[in-house]
């Protein structure tokens, strides 16, 4: 019950949309899954030239010419990653759009999808992704375990907030998606 509150407070919201038609678009899905209450996350295989590669998140990817609209982009790309087979029907919310907020990332544009599921749905592995697992939402809630750190982006210094998991760390465009969510589901 406490995802369908989750889920009830982000639509109260309409999702901001960012309006950038001059700029590729993707789609990402945020799979959430009941007892316990958690998420799929990916980590991204090692590729060159992929300004993603090894990072953790969401599955998704780029907009292609024979996807319909966004949506039809999410599940293809979840589908293709790591062989979960979504339904346009499920539940599901849009979620804001976001763009890079660092020049060194190609200039895109995001559109989350929110999916909830009525189980964790194994994930398996593809040539784009090294790993998935299932992050329970009370671990990324747990005190201390978002904070900043110093990376380095590029061989550049930065300073950034982020989850310190098990798995990684949970940082960037993929933080900024999955941290309302999380804040939500804590007020639950």
């Amino acid at each position: 019950m406490r995802l369908e509150r989750l889920v009830a407070e982000l639509a109260a919201t309409p999702p901001r949309r960012a309006e950038m038609p001059e700029r590729p678009h993707a789609a990402v899905a945020l799979l959430l899954a009941p007892d316990p209450d958690r998420i799929l996350l990916i980590r991204r295989a090692e590729r060159e030239g992929d300004p993603w590669s090894g990072q953790l998140a969401l599955p998704g990817g780029r907009r292609e010419p024979h996807d319909g609209d966004l949506l039809d982009t999410a599940i293809r790309e979840t589908m293709e990653e790591t062989g979960v087979l979504l339904d346009r029907a499920w539940q599901r919310l849009e979620l804001d759009d976001l763009a890079p907020t660092t020049p060194v990332l190609p200039p895109i544009v995001v559109r989350p999808y929110l999916f909830l599921l009525e189980t964790a749905l194994d994930a398996a592995l593809s040539r784009e992704v090294a790993h998935a697992a299932w992050v329970a939402l009370a671990d990324l809630a747990a005190p201390g375990v978002y904070r900043e750190v110093d990376i380095s982006v590029r061989g550049a210094p930065r300073r950034v907030s982020g989850y310190h998991l098990d798995q990684g760390l949970l940082w960037g465009m993929t933080e900024r998606i999955v941290t309302p969510v999380v804040r939500a589901w804590g007020r639950g």
